[in-house]
């Protein structure tokens, strides 16, 4: 089996940067993906692994957001169905459209408010490509089929899904092919000022070492730890702006069988969604709560998982009890504190701060989410340019993802192409492949011409050729980020095949101590 050549940095040198970015998560990759792209130099630190924490735990859609119009925000919803489009044409493989079913039921939101909130959803965004807004009659329409039959009307319309841990790795890999050094499982330990830049001491957990880097400006993305930074890290004295909202999600198997997701309201005013999810499942979520604790031990709670097997069944014809769970998972959403009386009217919107401590620009970000992630990152940019000047006007939006320069962006046409190409791939497996890493997929597969020269397969198509790919190409380190952050391979294999793949991580890398 062929080797595949490392793409990972060499240790680094000491700077001094022009943008040091802390967090590798959707955000902080994007910003170091879009400044490097204009020309300065970039440096990411990530504590752990990409997308380890928020970005991973989302509900995967991209979407304008239709209950953020009973909120008001206008803005942010009409940037959010803008980029859906842009996204999609710059990652067909990691986006694809989605039809969205919302039964209506009387006594909740009325049909007017929902027929206005869906023709401003319509319009606002610069829809082209997607399906518009349709009525559908669920007595005769395949999605009433697993519902109760006191749904009768409901009303379809378009936004998107993505594998949301791919889509932040595929960010970074851009930024590292365009220069960028990005490093995880690298802690900010400090940050000081000094002579007019910043000198940040990172912690390297893989080696155990310790180095010193300069940098002119530091973006701060880590998300829900952005107070904790703030305070630990830089010194500053004025922390305590996040508002921490747990998202919660279970996994049960596969509910109907028709490729649409659902959107439930709930009679508290919370919408759940549920969702076609890796073939065999449905995913249900998610939660609103505020979270008082360390967003690094997150957990869905019992009381969280009966609800939403308890809002669910209030629709569908078979109910869902938590013991049919069969994956769970729950993040942090780090908003920015506005005050909201409830964690569901807590804004959405991202919030910029920026300010110069002791003569040294430092930028804050709170909120966000993946839809918006680009524009934010243009924004941010226009704060980098204030402070070091402007080297390269916005590329993002025509710019695809590593793997998403497939002809008209047509995943289906290059996954016949691929299957025509590689005969010796089964088609599901083709097709995962393809949809995962696109175009790149053939420097995954090299000169192989059948499945044995992939080398050992882990169970469900997963080869040591990919485990090495991910290791070398996308910082891939334990079997968890390969089975639950690069893929959702975990789903479909048994608890035994991560040790087995922990055993095979350590022996290609001399069982280095550390992780």
């Amino acid at each position: 089996m062929a080797r595949i050549p490392s793409a990972q940095p060499v240790p680094p040198a000491d700077g001094p940067f022009d943008v040091f970015v802390i967090g590798g998560g959707v955000n902080g990759c994007g910003i170091a993906r879009d400044a490097v792209g204009r020309g300065y130099s970039v440096h990411l630190a990530e504590m752990d692994d990409l997308a380890s924490g928020t970005s991973s735990k989302a509900t995967k859609l991209i979407h304008g957001g239709l209950r953020y119009l009973e909120y008001y925000e206008f803005r942010l919803v009409r940037e959010a169905l803008m980029e859906r489009e842009v996204l999609w044409r710059n990652a067909p493989h990691l986006i694809h459209p989605l039809r969205f079913v919302l039964p209506f039921f009387k006594g909740l939101r009325p049909a007017w408010m929902l027929r206005l909130g869906l023709l401003l959803y319509d319009h606002i965004g610069g829809r082209r490509r997607l399906p518009p807004t349709r009525t559908l009659d669920l007595r005769v329409d395949a999605a009433g089929v697993p519902l109760k039959p006191v749904f009768r009307k409901a009303f379809e319309y378009s936004d998107c899904w993505v594998d949301d841990a791919r889509f932040v790795a595929l960010n970074a890999r851009d930024a590292a092919d365009r220069g960028a050094t990005i490093r995880t499982r690298c802690k900010v330990v400090s940050a000081r000022r000094d002579g007019g830049v910043w000198r940040l001491t990172l912690h390297d957990r893989l080696s155990g070492e310790d180095n010193e880097v300069t940098a002119s400006m530091i973006v701060n993305a880590a998300g829900p730890w952005v107070d904790s930074v703030m305070e630990g890290v830089l010194s500053h004295n004025d922390p305590h702006r996040v508002r921490l909202v747990q998202g919660s999600h279970i996994v049960v198997p596969r509910m109907y069988e028709h490729d649409r997701c659902y959107i439930f309201q709930n009679p508290d005013g919370r919408i759940i969604f549920a969702i076609p999810y890796e073939g065999a499942f449905t995913l249900i979520g998610t939660t609103d709560q505020d979270y008082p604790g360390d967003p690094a031990k997150v957990a869905i709670t019992a009381q969280e998982t009966e609800y939403l097997c308890k809002a669910a069944s209030e629709y569908f014809l078979k109910p869902i009890t938590p013991a049919d769970v069969v994956w769970t998972y729950s993040g942090v959403r780090p908003l920015y504190d506005d005050h909201a009386s409830e964690a569901q009217a807590a804004t959405r919107d991202y919030v910029i701060k920026d300010e110069a401590i002791g003569g040294v620009p430092l930028v804050n970000i709170f909120g966000g989410k993946i839809t918006t992630y680009r524009r934010l990152s243009e924004e941010v940019l226009s704060h980098v340019e204030r402070h070091l000047g402007a080297r390269g006007a916005p590329w993002t939006a025509d710019a695809p993802l590593p793997g998403g320069d497939m002809p008209g962006a047509d995943l289906e046409a290059f996954i016949s192409d691929l299957r025509a190409r590689r005969p010796f791939l089964p088609p599901a497996l083709a097709r995962r492949l393809a949809g995962a890493y696109g175009t790149h997929v053939h420097r995954l597969l090299g000169d192989a011409r059948a499945l044995a020269d992939l080398g050992r397969d882990f169970g469900a198509g997963l080869s040591a050729a990919e485990i090495d790919y991910l290791v070398a190409q996308e910082w891939a380190v334990t079997a968890d980020d390969i089975l639950w952050r690069r893929s959702k391979l975990g789903l479909h294999l048994p608890p035994s095949a991560a040790a087995e793949i922990d055993a095979y991580l350590a022996a290609r890398r001399g069982a280095r101590p550390g992780i």
